[in-house]
């Protein structure tokens, strides 16, 4: 067994985000290890500030109602992206801490603020509904008192809630660490949360057009449960949550757009496609993100998320939407034990290959020695 840790210039009384771990014959980094970025990364990072946080008829469209009391509240809290951060993990209201999520983002874009250091809560502030349950007591749709639609929705829209939280942790408690990871890293995350929060207020919509709101049926704390596994540890947190978790949405989106079209709801279906959609994003700049950690730790990306999901008790589950995950960049042999039992096959066949070709050339050899020392010899 041996116990990884990855030693920059830090001062004594940090504790590095990269340790804590153990690895199970975890192989050494290769430079000969090529991950191709998601293709859409450079434009999603440019691209301007999304204000299309309505669902309108035809789609997404821009916020029609004013956040200018939560800006001024926003203003006076913070100066930094991590206080920003920490603002919003402090917010117990769902909607508002989906606006404070974008004025956030927005904030930190637009006056250039820099990423700073702020220790935040421990764990999110929530509102007093829904109530928070282990995911066997979660009903079934027959029994949620709720139409199928919108027990889905609601499902999603917790999710959407729980994800804001996650993006805004990995800033808030990762900041101290700014110079190792790059501030890249925390701009990244901190678009990640934006995205989540208008995701979030689409949910949040559609339910309330449905009759509805968050909080109308019970909810797991099944994300921030995996969240708080993988607070000592940033390599940890990019397997356990955009790698996992966030990669789970990618299976799942299809099942539920089907699942909305067969109910007859095409604009809650609609909804939930884009978010699908948006949500490759999250899964690549996890696989970006942690390649980036594996370079830094000297570690092959493969062999240490699998060690890290088993050192965490971590389990992938399928079935799993495979041209999304490619879309996405993650690698099949990382997740899928048949494509990691087909690249074994391959390596061992390659192998064979060359040892065939080794053997095949020793034997010219010994031939033209033997026929060289024949016509040498004497008659």
């Amino acid at each position: 067994m041996q116990h990884l840790k990855l030693r920059p210039v830090l001062s004594p009384c940090l504790k590095c985000p990269f340790v804590s771990l153990n690895f199970y014959n975890t192989k050494p980094f290769s430079s000969s290890s090529q991950f191709s970025p998601w293709s859409g990364l450079r434009s999603w990072r440019e691209s301007s500030l999304n204000e299309n946080r309505f669902w309108g008829p035809n789609g997404p469209q821009l916020q029609p109602q004013s956040t200018d009391i939560i800006d001024t509240q926003l203003d006076v809290s913070a100066s930094s992206l991590a206080e920003l951060g920490a603002v919003v993990l402090s917010t117990g209201d769902p909607l508002t801490k989906a606006k404070l999520s974008h004025l956030a983002f927005s904030r930190w874009r637009n006056e250039n603020l820099p990423v700073g250091v702020c220790h935040g809560p421990s764990r999110p502030a929530r509102p007093p509904k829904p109530q928070l349950v282990t995911p066997k007591e979660i009903p079934a749709p027959k029994n949620s008192g709720l139409p199928l639609n919108a027990y889905l929705l609601h499902n999603l829209a917790h999710v959407e809630l729980n994800a804001i939280d996650l993006a805004w942790d990995t800033v808030v408690r990762f900041s101290p660490f700014c110079d190792i990871l790059g501030e890249d890293f925390f701009a990244d995350f901190a678009q990640v949360a934006d995205d989540e929060s208008r995701h979030f207020g689409w949910c949040s919509q559609r339910l309330a057009e449905l009759g509805f709101s968050y909080g109308d049926m019970l909810a797991h704390n099944l994300l921030w449960r995996e969240c708080e596994k993988s607070s000592d540890n940033v390599a940890a947190r990019l397997a356990v949550i955009p790698l996992v978790q966030e990669a789970r949405g990618l299976d799942a989106g299809p099942r539920l757009v089907q699942k909305l079209i067969g109910f007859g709801d095409h604009r809650t279906s609609n909804i939930v496609a884009r978010i699908a959609e948006e949500e490759v994003a999250h899964v690549a700049l996890g696989v970006y993100w942690f390649v980036s950690v594996c370079q830094k730790m000297n570690r092959a990306p493969c062999s240490t998320f699998k060690d890290l999901l088993e050192d965490y008790g971590v389990e992938l589950k399928g079935p799993f939407n495979y041209s999304a995950r490619d879309e996405a960049g993650i690698p099949r042999e990382w997740y899928d034990c048949s494509s990691t039992n087909k690249q074994d096959m391959k390596e061992r066949d390659d192998k064979n290959h060359q040892l065939s070709a080794v053997y095949d050339r020793l034997t010219c050899i010994i031939s033209l020695e033997n026929e060289h020392s024949s016509l040498n010899r004497p008659p």
